[in-house]
Protein backbone atom coordinates (compact mmCIF):
# COMPACT_ATOMS: atom_id res chain seq x y z
CA UNK A 1 0.00 0.00 0.00
CA UNK A 2 1.62 3.26 -0.91
CA UNK A 3 0.47 5.17 1.96
CA UNK A 4 1.85 8.81 0.53
CA UNK A 5 -1.17 8.55 -1.78
CA UNK A 6 -4.07 8.22 1.39
CA UNK A 7 -6.36 11.27 2.51
CA UNK A 8 -7.72 11.17 5.83
CA UNK A 9 -10.96 9.86 4.27
CA UNK A 10 -9.35 6.74 2.69
CA UNK A 11 -7.53 5.95 6.03
CA UNK A 12 -11.13 6.45 7.33
CA UNK A 13 -12.47 4.12 4.74
CA UNK A 14 -9.94 1.20 4.95
CA UNK A 15 -10.37 1.35 8.93
CA UNK A 16 -14.26 1.12 8.71
CA UNK A 17 -14.45 -1.42 5.88
CA UNK A 18 -11.35 -3.14 8.31
CA UNK A 19 -8.88 -3.43 4.58
CA UNK A 20 -6.17 -2.32 7.04
CA UNK A 21 -6.15 -1.59 10.79
CA UNK A 22 -5.48 1.60 12.34
CA UNK A 23 -1.61 0.33 13.37
CA UNK A 24 -1.07 -0.86 10.15
CA UNK A 25 -2.09 2.47 8.72
CA UNK A 26 0.09 4.11 11.52
CA UNK A 27 3.27 1.99 11.25
CA UNK A 28 3.20 2.21 7.12
CA UNK A 29 3.42 6.46 7.80
CA UNK A 30 6.49 5.90 10.54
CA UNK A 31 7.91 4.10 7.53
CA UNK A 32 7.32 7.03 5.35
CA UNK A 33 8.84 9.55 7.91
CA UNK A 34 12.24 7.42 8.61
CA UNK A 35 11.99 7.25 4.56
CA UNK A 36 11.92 10.81 3.53
CA UNK A 37 12.22 12.91 6.31
CA UNK A 38 15.92 13.15 6.25
CA UNK A 39 14.96 15.16 2.96
CA UNK A 40 11.88 17.15 4.53
CA UNK A 41 13.24 17.56 8.12
CA UNK A 42 9.48 18.27 8.81
CA UNK A 43 9.28 15.83 12.28
CA UNK A 44 11.10 17.60 15.38
CA UNK A 45 9.86 14.76 17.20
CA UNK A 46 8.35 11.25 16.19
CA UNK A 47 6.23 9.67 18.57
CA UNK A 48 6.50 6.05 17.59
CA UNK A 49 5.83 4.48 20.74
CA UNK A 50 2.95 6.41 21.57
CA UNK A 51 1.40 6.18 18.48
CA UNK A 52 1.89 2.35 17.96
CA UNK A 53 -0.10 2.20 21.00
CA UNK A 54 -2.45 4.84 20.02
CA UNK A 55 -3.65 2.85 17.40
CA UNK A 56 -3.90 -0.40 18.96
CA UNK A 57 -6.37 1.26 21.48
CA UNK A 58 -8.26 2.18 18.69
CA UNK A 59 -8.06 -1.14 17.34
CA UNK A 60 -9.50 -2.89 20.12
CA UNK A 61 -12.74 -0.40 20.24
CA UNK A 62 -16.26 -2.19 19.55
CA UNK A 63 -17.65 -0.61 16.59
CA UNK A 64 -20.37 0.93 19.08
CA UNK A 65 -17.84 2.94 20.41
CA UNK A 66 -16.02 3.94 17.75
CA UNK A 67 -15.78 7.41 16.62
CA UNK A 68 -15.87 8.39 12.88
CA UNK A 69 -12.05 9.30 12.95
CA UNK A 70 -10.99 7.03 15.17
CA UNK A 71 -7.57 5.74 14.67
CA UNK A 72 -6.74 8.04 11.57
CA UNK A 73 -3.22 9.31 12.00
CA UNK A 74 -2.19 13.33 12.25
CA UNK A 75 0.60 15.16 13.18
CA UNK A 76 1.07 18.95 14.93
CA UNK A 77 2.69 21.80 14.71
CA UNK A 78 4.74 22.05 17.86
CA UNK A 79 3.45 25.30 19.17
CA UNK A 80 0.33 22.83 20.43
CA UNK A 81 0.61 22.18 24.48
CA UNK A 82 0.67 18.27 24.36
CA UNK A 83 0.44 16.36 27.84
CA UNK A 84 3.80 14.99 28.18
CA UNK A 85 5.61 15.38 25.06
CA UNK A 86 8.08 18.22 24.90
CA UNK A 87 6.83 21.14 22.84
CA UNK A 88 9.37 23.74 22.05
CA UNK A 89 8.30 26.02 19.22
CA UNK A 90 11.31 24.69 18.17
CA UNK A 91 13.13 28.07 20.12
CA UNK A 92 15.81 26.81 22.39
CA UNK A 93 14.60 28.46 25.16
CA UNK A 94 11.76 26.11 25.85
CA UNK A 95 14.31 23.24 25.42
CA UNK A 96 12.75 20.44 27.78
CA UNK A 97 9.39 21.70 28.34
CA UNK A 98 6.83 19.68 28.58
CA UNK A 99 3.59 20.52 29.50
CA UNK A 100 1.27 19.19 32.13
CA UNK A 101 -1.94 19.59 30.06
CA UNK A 102 -3.32 19.07 26.43
CA UNK A 103 -4.09 22.25 24.64
CA UNK A 104 -8.22 22.26 23.37
CA UNK A 105 -8.10 21.17 19.80
CA UNK A 106 -5.43 18.42 21.22
CA UNK A 107 -7.91 17.48 23.85
CA UNK A 108 -10.88 17.36 21.10
CA UNK A 109 -8.54 15.40 18.74
CA UNK A 110 -7.69 12.72 21.22
CA UNK A 111 -11.27 12.82 21.97
CA UNK A 112 -12.18 12.06 18.58
CA UNK A 113 -9.44 9.26 18.68
CA UNK A 114 -7.03 10.35 16.11
CA UNK A 115 -3.03 9.30 17.21
CA UNK A 116 -0.68 11.70 17.15
CA UNK A 117 2.54 10.32 14.67
CA UNK A 118 4.78 13.62 16.20
CA UNK A 119 5.51 17.06 17.03
CA UNK A 120 6.55 19.06 13.41
CA UNK A 121 9.06 21.47 12.99
CA UNK A 122 8.76 25.13 12.38
CA UNK A 123 10.22 28.73 12.45
CA UNK A 124 10.81 29.63 15.79
CA UNK A 125 7.76 30.76 18.19
CA UNK A 126 5.68 29.89 15.08
CA UNK A 127 6.91 32.67 13.00
CA UNK A 128 5.66 29.95 10.21
CA UNK A 129 4.00 26.37 9.29
CA UNK A 130 6.56 25.77 6.47
CA UNK A 131 6.68 21.84 7.97
CA UNK A 132 3.08 21.67 8.55
CA UNK A 133 2.47 21.59 4.89
CA UNK A 134 5.84 19.65 3.77
CA UNK A 135 4.52 17.13 5.88
CA UNK A 136 1.20 16.48 3.80
CA UNK A 137 2.64 17.57 0.73
CA UNK A 138 4.86 14.19 1.49
CA UNK A 139 3.06 12.15 2.46
CA UNK A 140 4.19 11.89 5.76
CA UNK A 141 0.59 12.41 7.72
CA UNK A 142 -3.03 12.70 5.80
CA UNK A 143 -3.30 16.06 7.23
CA UNK A 144 -1.85 18.22 10.03
CA UNK A 145 -2.59 21.17 12.30
CA UNK A 146 -0.76 24.09 11.87
CA UNK A 147 -1.19 28.08 13.39
CA UNK A 148 -1.47 31.04 11.07
CA UNK A 149 -0.68 34.68 12.54
CA UNK A 150 0.01 36.29 9.45
CA UNK A 151 -0.60 33.93 6.62
CA UNK A 152 1.82 30.92 8.25
CA UNK A 153 -1.04 28.30 7.08
CA UNK A 154 -2.47 29.75 3.69
CA UNK A 155 1.59 30.54 2.22
CA UNK A 156 3.32 27.30 3.43
CA UNK A 157 0.35 25.61 1.82
CA UNK A 158 0.30 27.81 -1.35
CA UNK A 159 4.26 26.86 -1.50
CA UNK A 160 3.44 22.90 -1.23
CA UNK A 161 0.57 22.79 -3.16
CA UNK A 162 -2.08 21.72 -0.63
CA UNK A 163 -5.03 22.69 1.24
CA UNK A 164 -4.78 25.05 4.65
CA UNK A 165 -7.13 27.06 5.91
CA UNK A 166 -7.07 29.82 8.57
CA UNK A 167 -10.28 30.02 10.35
CA UNK A 168 -12.39 33.38 11.65
CA UNK A 169 -10.67 34.80 15.04
CA UNK A 170 -12.21 33.28 17.84
CA UNK A 171 -13.50 29.81 15.36
CA UNK A 172 -11.04 27.76 17.42
CA UNK A 173 -9.67 27.68 20.72
CA UNK A 174 -6.66 29.20 21.45
CA UNK A 175 -5.84 27.56 24.91
CA UNK A 176 -2.81 25.79 24.58
CA UNK A 177 -1.57 27.79 21.62
CA UNK A 178 1.84 29.38 22.77
CA UNK A 179 0.84 32.22 21.90
CA UNK A 180 2.75 34.62 19.23
CA UNK A 181 0.88 37.71 18.51
CA UNK A 182 -2.39 36.78 20.38
CA UNK A 183 -4.95 39.06 18.56
CA UNK A 184 -3.71 37.29 15.40
CA UNK A 185 -3.31 33.76 16.03
CA UNK A 186 -5.38 31.41 15.23
CA UNK A 187 -5.11 27.58 14.59
CA UNK A 188 -6.00 26.15 11.21
CA UNK A 189 -5.75 22.88 9.28
CA UNK A 190 -3.59 21.41 6.65
CA UNK A 191 -4.86 18.65 4.33
CA UNK A 192 -4.73 17.27 0.86
CA UNK A 193 -8.17 18.00 -0.18
CA UNK A 194 -10.63 20.65 0.91
CA UNK A 195 -13.10 17.51 1.83
CA UNK A 196 -10.17 16.27 4.46
CA UNK A 197 -9.41 20.11 5.58
CA UNK A 198 -13.32 20.69 6.39
CA UNK A 199 -13.68 17.55 7.97
CA UNK A 200 -10.68 18.60 10.47
CA UNK A 201 -11.67 22.10 11.26
CA UNK A 202 -15.05 20.44 12.09
CA UNK A 203 -13.66 18.89 14.60
CA UNK A 204 -11.91 21.78 16.14
CA UNK A 205 -14.20 24.34 16.08
CA UNK A 206 -15.50 24.19 19.61
CA UNK A 207 -16.62 26.80 21.69
CA UNK A 208 -13.78 26.50 24.51
CA UNK A 209 -15.48 28.22 28.07
CA UNK A 210 -11.68 28.60 29.03
CA UNK A 211 -10.78 30.80 26.47
CA UNK A 212 -12.54 34.26 26.28
CA UNK A 213 -11.97 34.83 22.90
CA UNK A 214 -13.12 31.27 21.04
CA UNK A 215 -16.94 31.61 19.88
CA UNK A 216 -16.83 28.08 17.68
CA UNK A 217 -19.04 27.84 14.91
CA UNK A 218 -22.59 28.93 14.21
CA UNK A 219 -23.30 25.68 12.99
CA UNK A 220 -21.51 22.21 12.21
CA UNK A 221 -20.09 21.88 8.62
CA UNK A 222 -21.61 20.30 5.84
CA UNK A 223 -18.46 18.47 4.53
CA UNK A 224 -18.36 18.53 0.34
CA UNK A 225 -18.35 14.87 -1.12
CA UNK A 226 -18.96 13.17 2.32
CA UNK A 227 -21.56 10.11 2.18
CA UNK A 228 -24.61 10.43 4.53
CA UNK A 229 -24.31 9.79 8.45
CA UNK A 230 -23.80 6.10 8.87
CA UNK A 231 -23.15 3.96 11.89
CA UNK A 232 -20.15 5.11 13.11
CA UNK A 233 -20.72 5.41 16.73
CA UNK A 234 -21.22 7.89 19.17
CA UNK A 235 -17.75 8.65 20.61
CA UNK A 236 -16.97 12.14 22.24
CA UNK A 237 -16.82 14.92 19.86
CA UNK A 238 -18.30 15.43 16.42
CA UNK A 239 -19.21 11.82 15.55
CA UNK A 240 -20.08 11.83 11.95
CA UNK A 241 -19.44 14.66 9.34
CA UNK A 242 -22.61 16.48 7.95
CA UNK A 243 -22.46 15.86 4.14
CA UNK A 244 -22.27 18.37 1.41
CA UNK A 245 -25.01 20.29 -0.57
CA UNK A 246 -26.71 18.32 -3.43
CA UNK A 247 -25.13 20.48 -5.83
CA UNK A 248 -21.44 21.14 -4.61
CA UNK A 249 -19.82 22.23 -7.66
CA UNK A 250 -21.61 25.24 -8.75
CA UNK A 251 -21.05 28.69 -7.79
CA UNK A 252 -24.00 29.79 -9.11
CA UNK A 253 -25.53 33.46 -7.81
CA UNK A 254 -21.75 34.01 -6.23
CA UNK A 255 -20.25 36.89 -6.47
CA UNK A 256 -16.37 37.24 -6.38
CA UNK A 257 -14.50 39.87 -6.19
CA UNK A 258 -10.72 39.84 -6.81
CA UNK A 259 -8.64 42.50 -5.64
CA UNK A 260 -7.64 45.52 -7.69
CA UNK A 261 -4.39 46.25 -5.79
CA UNK A 262 -3.01 42.46 -5.98
CA UNK A 263 -2.97 43.12 -9.79
CA UNK A 264 0.32 44.41 -11.72
CA UNK A 265 3.72 43.73 -10.90
CA UNK A 266 2.94 43.01 -7.50
CA UNK A 267 3.11 38.79 -8.67
CA UNK A 268 5.24 36.90 -10.48
CA UNK A 269 3.84 36.51 -13.95
CA UNK A 270 3.51 32.85 -13.55
CA UNK A 271 1.34 33.61 -10.69
CA UNK A 272 -1.05 35.80 -12.43
CA UNK A 273 -1.17 33.81 -15.40
CA UNK A 274 -2.32 30.88 -13.05
CA UNK A 275 -4.72 33.79 -10.89
CA UNK A 276 -6.42 34.41 -14.35
CA UNK A 277 -7.34 30.69 -15.60
CA UNK A 278 -8.88 30.48 -11.91
CA UNK A 279 -11.17 33.87 -12.62
CA UNK A 280 -11.87 32.13 -15.77
CA UNK A 281 -13.08 29.10 -14.25
CA UNK A 282 -15.43 30.65 -11.52
CA UNK A 283 -17.05 32.02 -14.51
CA UNK A 284 -17.71 28.57 -15.89
CA UNK A 285 -18.50 27.39 -12.70
CA UNK A 286 -21.45 30.08 -12.64
CA UNK A 287 -20.11 32.71 -10.29
CA UNK A 288 -19.89 36.31 -11.91
CA UNK A 289 -16.28 37.91 -11.50
CA UNK A 290 -15.99 41.70 -10.43
CA UNK A 291 -12.86 43.58 -9.49
CA UNK A 292 -13.16 45.35 -5.89
CA UNK A 293 -10.86 47.92 -4.40
CA UNK A 294 -9.07 47.64 -0.84
CA UNK A 295 -7.99 51.22 -0.59
CA UNK A 296 -6.32 50.43 2.88
CA UNK A 297 -4.16 47.23 1.29
CA UNK A 298 -0.95 49.60 1.14
CA UNK A 299 -1.38 50.09 5.14
CA UNK A 300 -1.06 46.36 5.92
CA UNK A 301 2.22 45.36 5.99
CA UNK A 302 3.24 48.45 8.44
CA UNK A 303 0.31 47.95 10.60
CA UNK A 304 0.74 44.29 10.53
CA UNK A 305 4.20 44.03 11.73
CA UNK A 306 4.18 46.91 14.76
CA UNK A 307 1.11 44.89 16.19
CA UNK A 308 2.94 41.61 15.75
CA UNK A 309 6.12 43.01 16.89
CA UNK A 310 4.39 44.65 20.00
CA UNK A 311 2.07 41.79 20.94
CA UNK A 312 5.64 39.36 20.59
CA UNK A 313 7.21 41.54 22.68
CA UNK A 314 5.06 41.58 25.19
CA UNK A 315 4.08 37.31 25.16
CA UNK A 316 7.50 36.67 24.76
CA UNK A 317 8.49 38.58 28.13
CA UNK A 318 7.51 35.64 30.17
CA UNK A 319 10.29 33.37 28.73
CA UNK A 320 13.09 34.43 31.25
CA UNK A 321 14.57 30.34 32.37
CA UNK A 322 13.46 30.91 36.45
CA UNK A 323 10.86 28.34 35.73
CA UNK A 324 11.19 26.15 32.72
CA UNK A 325 12.80 25.95 29.75
CA UNK A 326 16.84 26.98 29.18
CA UNK A 327 18.38 28.65 31.65
CA UNK A 328 22.34 30.42 31.22
CA UNK A 329 24.53 29.04 33.57
CA UNK A 330 27.20 30.64 35.35
CA UNK A 331 25.14 34.43 35.60
CA UNK A 332 26.53 36.68 38.85
CA UNK A 333 22.95 37.45 39.97
CA UNK A 334 19.24 37.54 38.75
CA UNK A 335 19.66 40.51 36.08
CA UNK A 336 22.56 38.73 34.11
CA UNK A 337 20.89 35.08 34.23
CA UNK A 338 17.78 37.16 32.64
CA UNK A 339 19.87 38.87 30.06
CA UNK A 340 22.40 35.89 29.02
CA UNK A 341 19.39 33.20 29.25
CA UNK A 342 17.48 35.23 26.79
CA UNK A 343 20.57 36.19 24.57
CA UNK A 344 21.30 32.54 24.32
CA UNK A 345 17.97 30.99 23.60
CA UNK A 346 16.19 33.41 21.49
CA UNK A 347 17.18 33.30 17.26
CA UNK A 348 17.97 36.20 15.38
CA UNK A 349 14.77 36.83 13.82
CA UNK A 350 13.09 36.53 17.62
CA UNK A 351 15.12 38.91 18.92
CA UNK A 352 14.73 41.68 16.11
CA UNK A 353 10.85 41.13 16.60
CA UNK A 354 11.04 41.81 20.27
CA UNK A 355 13.18 44.97 19.47
CA UNK A 356 10.74 46.84 17.32
CA UNK A 357 7.85 45.66 19.42
CA UNK A 358 9.35 46.80 22.39
CA UNK A 359 10.43 50.28 20.45
CA UNK A 360 7.03 50.19 19.52
CA UNK A 361 5.54 50.26 22.63
CA UNK A 362 7.81 52.76 24.51
CA UNK A 363 6.22 55.78 25.58
CA UNK A 364 7.84 57.96 23.29
CA UNK A 365 6.77 56.35 20.17
CA UNK A 366 3.65 54.58 21.30
CA UNK A 367 1.27 57.11 19.66
CA UNK A 368 3.23 57.57 16.60
CA UNK A 369 3.45 53.75 16.11
CA UNK A 370 1.33 51.20 17.91
CA UNK A 371 -1.91 53.34 18.37
CA UNK A 372 -1.91 53.95 14.82
CA UNK A 373 -1.22 50.82 13.71
CA UNK A 374 -4.42 49.94 15.47
CA UNK A 375 -6.36 52.77 14.18
CA UNK A 376 -4.88 51.52 10.15
CA UNK A 377 -6.18 48.16 11.56
CA UNK A 378 -9.49 49.28 12.38
CA UNK A 379 -9.84 51.40 8.50
CA UNK A 380 -8.69 47.42 7.08
CA UNK A 381 -11.75 45.84 8.75
CA UNK A 382 -13.81 48.33 7.44
CA UNK A 383 -12.31 48.33 3.70
CA UNK A 384 -13.20 44.62 4.08
CA UNK A 385 -17.05 45.36 5.17
CA UNK A 386 -17.60 47.22 2.60
CA UNK A 387 -16.22 45.04 -0.04
CA UNK A 388 -18.41 42.16 1.57
CA UNK A 389 -21.53 44.56 1.04
CA UNK A 390 -21.14 44.30 -2.52
CA UNK A 391 -19.19 40.96 -3.31
CA UNK A 392 -20.11 37.37 -1.88
CA UNK A 393 -16.33 36.44 -1.68
CA UNK A 394 -13.31 37.99 -2.50
CA UNK A 395 -10.02 35.67 -4.14
CA UNK A 396 -6.51 36.42 -4.51
CA UNK A 397 -3.04 34.48 -5.49
CA UNK A 398 -1.97 33.14 -1.72
CA UNK A 399 1.34 34.40 -2.04
CA UNK A 400 2.73 36.48 -5.19
CA UNK A 401 5.86 34.10 -5.50
CA UNK A 402 5.90 30.51 -6.26
CA UNK A 403 8.79 28.79 -3.29
CA UNK A 404 12.16 29.74 -3.33
CA UNK A 405 15.59 27.86 -2.92
CA UNK A 406 16.23 27.53 0.92
CA UNK A 407 17.70 30.20 2.42
CA UNK A 408 17.47 32.34 -0.95
CA UNK A 409 16.14 35.45 0.71
CA UNK A 410 17.04 35.27 4.24
CA UNK A 411 19.23 38.16 4.64
CA UNK A 412 17.00 40.80 3.14
CA UNK A 413 14.02 40.55 5.86
CA UNK A 414 12.19 43.11 3.82
CA UNK A 415 12.01 40.57 0.53
CA UNK A 416 10.47 38.12 3.67
CA UNK A 417 8.10 40.77 4.63
CA UNK A 418 6.59 41.31 1.57
CA UNK A 419 5.97 37.97 0.70
CA UNK A 420 3.13 38.52 3.57
CA UNK A 421 1.24 41.13 1.53
CA UNK A 422 -1.37 38.77 -0.03
CA UNK A 423 -2.28 37.22 3.72
CA UNK A 424 -1.81 39.54 6.37
CA UNK A 425 -5.01 41.98 5.52
CA UNK A 426 -6.94 38.59 6.39
CA UNK A 427 -5.69 38.41 9.77
CA UNK A 428 -6.14 41.73 10.64
CA UNK A 429 -9.47 41.36 10.00
CA UNK A 430 -9.90 38.49 11.92
CA UNK A 431 -11.46 37.22 8.72
CA UNK A 432 -11.45 33.53 7.52
CA UNK A 433 -9.00 32.62 4.26
CA UNK A 434 -8.51 29.31 2.50
CA UNK A 435 -5.65 28.33 0.04
CA UNK A 436 -6.17 25.93 -2.38
CA UNK A 437 -3.67 24.34 -4.96
CA UNK A 438 -4.74 26.20 -8.37
CA UNK A 439 -2.11 25.31 -10.60
CA UNK A 440 1.42 25.62 -11.84
CA UNK A 441 4.64 28.25 -12.40
CA UNK A 442 8.06 27.08 -13.70
CA UNK A 443 6.97 23.82 -12.32
CA UNK A 444 5.90 24.53 -8.97
CA UNK A 445 2.96 25.17 -6.75
CA UNK A 446 0.72 28.15 -7.04
CA UNK A 447 -2.38 28.48 -3.94
CA UNK A 448 -5.69 30.50 -4.93
CA UNK A 449 -6.84 32.30 -1.64
CA UNK A 450 -10.76 32.54 -1.14
CA UNK A 451 -11.77 35.27 1.40
CA UNK A 452 -15.23 35.51 3.30
CA UNK A 453 -16.91 37.70 5.60
CA UNK A 454 -16.39 36.66 9.60
CA UNK A 455 -17.82 32.62 10.09
CA UNK A 456 -18.71 31.78 5.98
CA UNK A 457 -16.16 29.08 6.38
CA UNK A 458 -19.09 27.01 4.78
CA UNK A 459 -19.18 29.24 1.65
CA UNK A 460 -15.42 29.23 1.23
CA UNK A 461 -15.08 25.22 1.83
CA UNK A 462 -18.10 25.12 -0.67
CA UNK A 463 -16.63 27.23 -3.05
CA UNK A 464 -12.62 25.66 -2.88
CA UNK A 465 -14.54 22.56 -3.28
CA UNK A 466 -15.83 23.14 -6.72
CA UNK A 467 -12.83 24.91 -7.94
CA UNK A 468 -10.10 21.95 -6.66
CA UNK A 469 -13.04 19.90 -8.56
CA UNK A 470 -12.59 21.74 -11.50
CA UNK A 471 -9.00 22.85 -11.75
CA UNK A 472 -8.04 19.26 -11.11
CA UNK A 473 -4.54 20.37 -10.08
CA UNK A 474 -2.53 17.01 -8.95
CA UNK A 475 -1.53 16.63 -5.20
CA UNK A 476 0.21 13.47 -4.79
CA UNK A 477 4.08 14.10 -3.50
CA UNK A 478 6.90 14.47 -5.11
CA UNK A 479 9.02 12.38 -3.15
CA UNK A 480 9.43 8.91 -3.59
CA UNK A 481 11.65 6.31 -2.31
CA UNK A 482 14.50 6.79 -0.12
CA UNK A 483 13.55 10.70 -0.24
CA UNK A 484 14.79 11.76 -3.64
CA UNK A 485 12.86 14.10 -5.53
CA UNK A 486 11.38 11.83 -9.05
CA UNK A 487 10.06 14.40 -11.83
CA UNK A 488 6.34 13.61 -12.37
CA UNK A 489 3.66 14.90 -14.60
CA UNK A 490 2.00 18.01 -12.90
CA UNK A 491 3.62 18.08 -9.70
CA UNK A 492 6.33 20.37 -8.50
CA UNK A 493 9.68 18.14 -7.65
CA UNK A 494 10.81 20.49 -5.05
CA UNK A 495 7.68 21.68 -3.09
CA UNK A 496 8.62 19.95 0.05
CA UNK A 497 11.86 21.01 0.71
CA UNK A 498 11.24 24.73 -0.31
CA UNK A 499 8.96 24.94 1.98
CA UNK A 500 11.34 25.19 4.80
CA UNK A 501 12.81 28.20 3.09
CA UNK A 502 9.70 29.61 2.27
CA UNK A 503 8.22 32.93 3.93
CA UNK A 504 5.34 30.83 5.07
CA UNK A 505 3.24 33.88 5.64
CA UNK A 506 4.57 35.18 8.81
CA UNK A 507 7.82 33.34 8.56
CA UNK A 508 9.95 36.69 8.42
CA UNK A 509 13.81 36.29 7.71
CA UNK A 510 14.82 33.08 10.29
CA UNK A 511 12.57 31.19 7.58
CA UNK A 512 15.27 28.02 6.88
CA UNK A 513 16.96 28.33 10.65
CA UNK A 514 14.45 25.48 12.35
CA UNK A 515 13.76 23.41 8.98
Amino acid sequence: MDVYDLTAYECRRLIESREASSEELTRLFLDRIREVDGEVQAFLRVAEDDAVAQARAADAKRPEERGAWEGVPIALKDVLCTKGVETTCASRILEGYIPPFDGTVVRLLREAGLVFLGKLNMDEFAMGSSTSAAAVAAGETPWSLGSDTGGSIRQPASLCGVVGMKPTYGAVSRLGLIAFASSLDQIGPFARTVQDAAALLDLIAVRDLYDQTSLGLPQPLRIPGATPPGGSGGAPGRAEPIPGSDNPLSLNGKRVGFIKEYGGEICEPGVRQVFQTCLQTIEKLGGTCVEVSLPSVERCLAAFYIIATAECSANLARFDGVRYGHRAEHADDLLEMYVRTRSEGFGPEVKRRIMIGTFALSSGYYDAYYAQAQRARTVISRDFEKAFAEVDLLVSPTSPTVAFKLGERTADPLAMYLSDLCTIPVNLAGLPGLSVPAGFADGLPVGLQIIGPHFSEQSLIDAAYALEQSLGVPTRPPLRGGGAPTPASGTATTAPRAAGGSAGGDTGADAEVRS
